[in-house]
Protein backbone atom coordinates (compact mmCIF):
# COMPACT_ATOMS: atom_id res chain seq x y z
CA UNK A 1 0.00 0.00 0.00
CA UNK A 2 3.14 2.78 0.81
CA UNK A 3 4.17 1.70 -2.91
CA UNK A 4 1.10 2.45 -3.74
CA UNK A 5 1.24 6.59 -1.82
CA UNK A 6 4.35 6.99 -3.34
CA UNK A 7 3.80 6.47 -7.10
CA UNK A 8 0.40 8.58 -6.60
CA UNK A 9 2.36 11.22 -5.04
CA UNK A 10 4.83 10.90 -7.36
CA UNK A 11 2.29 10.90 -10.15
CA UNK A 12 0.56 14.25 -8.13
CA UNK A 13 3.87 16.05 -8.32
CA UNK A 14 4.76 15.49 -11.65
CA UNK A 15 1.19 17.39 -12.35
CA UNK A 16 1.76 20.08 -10.36
CA UNK A 17 5.67 20.66 -12.04
CA UNK A 18 4.32 20.30 -15.27
CA UNK A 19 1.67 22.77 -14.54
CA UNK A 20 3.57 25.49 -12.90
CA UNK A 21 7.29 25.29 -13.90
CA UNK A 22 7.11 23.64 -16.96
CA UNK A 23 7.22 27.20 -19.26
CA UNK A 24 10.31 28.23 -17.95
CA UNK A 25 11.84 24.96 -18.79
CA UNK A 26 10.72 24.56 -22.37
CA UNK A 27 11.66 20.83 -23.16
CA UNK A 28 13.20 20.19 -19.94
CA UNK A 29 10.85 16.91 -19.91
CA UNK A 30 11.65 15.52 -23.29
CA UNK A 31 15.57 15.94 -22.06
CA UNK A 32 14.85 13.81 -19.33
CA UNK A 33 13.06 10.94 -21.03
CA UNK A 34 16.17 10.87 -23.13
CA UNK A 35 18.61 10.93 -20.28
CA UNK A 36 16.41 8.01 -18.19
CA UNK A 37 16.39 5.86 -21.63
CA UNK A 38 20.22 6.41 -21.97
CA UNK A 39 20.28 5.78 -18.11
CA UNK A 40 18.02 2.42 -18.45
CA UNK A 41 19.95 1.41 -21.41
CA UNK A 42 23.51 1.61 -20.05
CA UNK A 43 22.27 -0.28 -16.60
CA UNK A 44 20.82 -3.22 -18.71
CA UNK A 45 24.08 -2.90 -20.96
CA UNK A 46 26.56 -3.45 -17.93
CA UNK A 47 24.43 -5.85 -16.25
CA UNK A 48 23.87 -8.38 -18.69
CA UNK A 49 26.48 -11.05 -20.17
CA UNK A 50 26.31 -11.96 -23.73
CA UNK A 51 24.42 -15.13 -23.29
CA UNK A 52 21.61 -13.67 -21.58
CA UNK A 53 21.36 -11.05 -24.17
CA UNK A 54 21.52 -13.57 -27.10
CA UNK A 55 18.60 -15.83 -24.78
CA UNK A 56 16.36 -13.07 -24.28
CA UNK A 57 16.38 -12.08 -28.01
CA UNK A 58 13.83 -13.86 -30.19
CA UNK A 59 11.71 -13.90 -27.24
CA UNK A 60 11.53 -10.36 -26.53
CA UNK A 61 11.03 -9.81 -30.32
CA UNK A 62 7.97 -11.61 -30.78
CA UNK A 63 6.22 -9.84 -27.85
CA UNK A 64 5.96 -6.49 -29.34
CA UNK A 65 4.32 -7.16 -32.66
CA UNK A 66 1.88 -9.56 -30.51
CA UNK A 67 1.01 -6.59 -28.07
CA UNK A 68 0.60 -4.18 -31.24
CA UNK A 69 -1.92 -6.57 -32.93
CA UNK A 70 -3.39 -7.09 -29.63
CA UNK A 71 -3.92 -3.21 -28.90
CA UNK A 72 -5.01 -2.71 -32.59
CA UNK A 73 -7.78 -5.39 -32.26
CA UNK A 74 -8.82 -3.84 -28.98
CA UNK A 75 -9.40 -0.94 -30.11
CA UNK A 76 -11.19 -2.38 -32.93
CA UNK A 77 -13.97 -4.01 -30.82
CA UNK A 78 -14.12 -0.77 -28.71
CA UNK A 79 -15.15 1.18 -31.94
CA UNK A 80 -17.83 -1.37 -32.89
CA UNK A 81 -19.42 -2.03 -29.25
CA UNK A 82 -19.40 1.97 -28.47
CA UNK A 83 -20.29 2.41 -32.94
CA UNK A 84 -17.75 4.71 -33.94
CA UNK A 85 -16.01 4.47 -36.67
CA UNK A 86 -13.35 1.81 -36.42
CA UNK A 87 -10.89 4.29 -37.65
CA UNK A 88 -10.83 5.95 -34.50
CA UNK A 89 -10.36 3.03 -32.46
CA UNK A 90 -7.71 1.33 -34.38
CA UNK A 91 -5.48 4.63 -33.78
CA UNK A 92 -6.27 5.24 -30.31
CA UNK A 93 -5.31 1.38 -29.99
CA UNK A 94 -2.74 1.71 -31.92
CA UNK A 95 -0.58 4.19 -29.86
CA UNK A 96 -0.08 1.41 -27.00
CA UNK A 97 0.34 3.47 -24.44
CA UNK A 98 2.30 6.33 -26.34
CA UNK A 99 -0.25 9.02 -25.07
CA UNK A 100 2.04 12.19 -25.98
CA UNK A 101 2.15 11.31 -29.41
CA UNK A 102 -1.21 9.33 -29.98
CA UNK A 103 -3.65 12.31 -28.92
CA UNK A 104 -1.70 14.98 -30.87
CA UNK A 105 -1.95 13.06 -34.13
CA UNK A 106 -5.24 12.03 -33.66
CA UNK A 107 -6.49 15.73 -32.70
CA UNK A 108 -5.18 16.56 -35.93
CA UNK A 109 -8.03 14.95 -37.54
CA UNK A 110 -10.85 15.26 -35.08
CA UNK A 111 -10.11 17.01 -31.61
CA UNK A 112 -12.40 15.13 -29.43
CA UNK A 113 -10.90 11.40 -30.70
CA UNK A 114 -7.47 13.23 -30.07
CA UNK A 115 -8.59 13.83 -26.54
CA UNK A 116 -9.97 10.14 -26.39
CA UNK A 117 -6.68 8.77 -27.83
CA UNK A 118 -5.07 10.98 -25.02
CA UNK A 119 -6.65 9.68 -21.94
CA UNK A 120 -6.83 6.33 -23.20
CA UNK A 121 -3.29 5.83 -23.25
CA UNK A 122 -2.70 7.35 -20.32
CA UNK A 123 -5.23 5.74 -18.63
CA UNK A 124 -3.12 2.34 -19.99
CA UNK A 125 0.72 3.66 -18.84
CA UNK A 126 -1.06 4.54 -15.03
CA UNK A 127 -3.00 1.23 -15.12
CA UNK A 128 0.53 -0.69 -15.87
CA UNK A 129 2.00 1.45 -12.78
CA UNK A 130 -0.40 -0.03 -10.50
CA UNK A 131 -1.39 -3.60 -11.70
CA UNK A 132 1.59 -4.40 -12.98
CA UNK A 133 3.11 -5.98 -9.47
CA UNK A 134 -0.32 -7.98 -9.21
CA UNK A 135 -0.60 -9.25 -12.35
CA UNK A 136 3.13 -10.61 -11.42
CA UNK A 137 1.63 -12.90 -9.34
CA UNK A 138 -0.75 -14.45 -11.28
CA UNK A 139 0.51 -14.75 -14.87
CA UNK A 140 4.46 -14.71 -16.32
CA UNK A 141 5.80 -11.80 -15.81
CA UNK A 142 7.48 -11.38 -19.54
CA UNK A 143 3.46 -11.87 -21.07
CA UNK A 144 2.23 -9.21 -18.51
CA UNK A 145 4.75 -6.47 -20.46
CA UNK A 146 2.28 -6.51 -23.20
CA UNK A 147 0.26 -4.11 -21.00
CA UNK A 148 2.63 -1.42 -20.93
CA UNK A 149 2.67 -0.97 -24.06
CA UNK A 150 5.27 1.28 -25.94
CA UNK A 151 5.82 2.80 -22.38
CA UNK A 152 7.94 -0.54 -21.24
CA UNK A 153 10.74 1.07 -22.29
CA UNK A 154 10.84 4.26 -20.35
CA UNK A 155 8.11 5.22 -17.61
CA UNK A 156 6.94 2.06 -16.43
CA UNK A 157 10.28 0.09 -16.63
CA UNK A 158 11.41 0.67 -13.44
CA UNK A 159 8.53 -0.87 -12.07
CA UNK A 160 8.74 -4.17 -14.16
CA UNK A 161 12.00 -4.55 -13.30
CA UNK A 162 11.18 -3.96 -9.38
CA UNK A 163 8.13 -6.45 -9.82
CA UNK A 164 9.54 -8.72 -12.84
CA UNK A 165 13.53 -8.79 -12.46
CA UNK A 166 16.54 -8.50 -14.28
CA UNK A 167 15.49 -10.72 -17.05
CA UNK A 168 12.26 -9.23 -17.63
CA UNK A 169 13.96 -5.86 -17.67
CA UNK A 170 15.86 -6.50 -20.72
CA UNK A 171 12.53 -7.70 -22.38
CA UNK A 172 10.53 -5.24 -21.44
CA UNK A 173 12.99 -2.63 -22.49
CA UNK A 174 13.31 -4.22 -25.90
CA UNK A 175 9.48 -4.28 -26.13
CA UNK A 176 9.05 -0.56 -25.61
CA UNK A 177 12.06 -0.18 -28.03
CA UNK A 178 10.15 -1.93 -30.94
CA UNK A 179 6.85 0.05 -30.53
CA UNK A 180 8.05 3.19 -29.88
CA UNK A 181 9.96 2.48 -33.13
CA UNK A 182 6.95 1.26 -35.41
CA UNK A 183 3.53 3.85 -33.75
CA UNK A 184 5.59 6.48 -35.51
CA UNK A 185 4.98 4.96 -39.03
CA UNK A 186 1.75 3.31 -38.32
CA UNK A 187 -0.60 5.62 -36.56
CA UNK A 188 -0.76 8.25 -39.22
CA UNK A 189 -1.09 5.24 -41.75
CA UNK A 190 -4.16 4.01 -39.88
CA UNK A 191 -5.43 7.71 -39.54
CA UNK A 192 -5.68 7.91 -43.28
CA UNK A 193 -8.03 5.49 -43.84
Amino acid sequence: MRFLYLVLTSLTAGILVGRFLSPNFGNAYEVMLYVLIFLIGMDLGLSFRKEELMKVGRKALLLPFLTLIGSILGGLMASLLLGIEPKWGLAIGAGCGWYSLTGPLIAQYSPLYGAVGFLGNLVREILTILIYPVATKRIDPKKAVAMGGATTMDTTLPIITKFGGREVALVAFVHGFVLTALIPFLLPLILTL
